[in-house]
């Protein structure tokens, strides 16, 4: 059963990236949005098949707590508890054979699913 993400302390360590072809694909997808100035927030939340789980929707707001990262002309947005889940990770996007998403190279991750969007820590 997944912890509630609130009960886990989690240590900064490391700066949060984004891949080149994670910015091209968000660049991509905001061209056909009615507000581009919109950014990618990256969040952490309890459950998934592993624990916790990455979601990626667009955000026209910044919160107070927000870590900002600019690459290649965009936005990405993770506030500051998924930013401790998150530390040291890259923000990726990815086309293989079982399709095409972001998923998050995370190296505090002990395990993850297939999908790359749900993870668990020690």
């Amino acid at each position: 059963m997944a912890q509630p993400i609130e009960s886990m302390v989690v240590e900064a360590s490391g700066p949060i990236t984004v891949s080149s072809s994670a910015a091209q694909q968000v660049a991509r997808l905001l061209s056909t949005e009615e507000d581009s100035l919109q950014a990618l927030r990256v969040t952490v939340s309890g459950g998934g098949c592993s624990g916790f789980q990455y979601g990626f929707a667009f955000d026209a707001k910044r919160q107070d707590d927000d870590i900002v990262i600019e690459q290649d002309g965009v936005t990405v947005l993770v506030d500051s508890i998924s930013a401790g889940y998150m530390a040291g990770s890259e923000i990726d996007y990815v086309n293989d054979l079982i399709g095409a998403s972001f998923q998050v190279k995370n190296p505090k991750a002990v395990s993850s699913c297939g999908c790359g969007t749900s993870f668990s820590l020690v």
